[in-house]
């Protein structure tokens, strides 16, 4: 089963060789959590840094609310915190002028996943061009450039590209 994970959602994965993907990323992070030896895998598609004050109906589109909200997802669907480990994806600059968003969203979710304790096995954040990122239950964690090849950044929790 393929599941595709658009702006703000969260998903979570619990049976080998599901798939869950963001297509299309700009300035956004696809966060992706996965436990290394269990078939159980999350993933995020993390809009903006900061949520508003007031909190969101949608946690998976602020970095400092998808964090433990997909941390609570994967560890509801069995996985464990000490075999977490995560993967951010996106975060271009697609914009010559105004805030570089991408950055300040990648900073963000690295900052959630540092004060979470969540190590981060691999990235491919930056740059100015969109990417999709795959992430395969038990299997892989891809990211792909807009026309350009698949690049692994995971394999069952060893990351292969840093």
């Amino acid at each position: 089963m393929l599941a595709n994970v658009r702006m703000g959602e969260l998903k979570v994965a619990d049976t080998l060789g599901d798939e869950l993907a963001v297509v299309g990323l700009g300035s956004c992070i696809a966060l992706a959590l996965c436990d290394s030896e269990a078939p159980v895998a999350g993933l995020a598609h993390v809009v903006l840094s900061t949520s508003p004050g007031g909190g969101s109906d949608q946690p998976g589109k602020y970095a400092d609310t998808a964090v433990p909200a997909l941390l609570a997802a994967v560890l509801g669907a069995g996985a464990r915190r000490r075999r977490l480990r995560a993967v951010l994806i996106g975060g271009a600059r697609m914009f010559a002028t105004g805030l570089d968003i991408g950055a300040r969203n990648a900073e963000a979710v690295t900052a959630a996943l540092t004060s979470a304790g969540i190590p981060i096995s691999a990235t491919d954040v930056g740059g100015i061009r969109g990417r999709t990122a795959r992430v395969q239950v038990g299997g892989e964690v891809t990211s792909q450039m807009a026309g350009l090849e698949r690049n692994v950044l995971l394999v069952l929790g060893r990351a292969v590209l840093a």
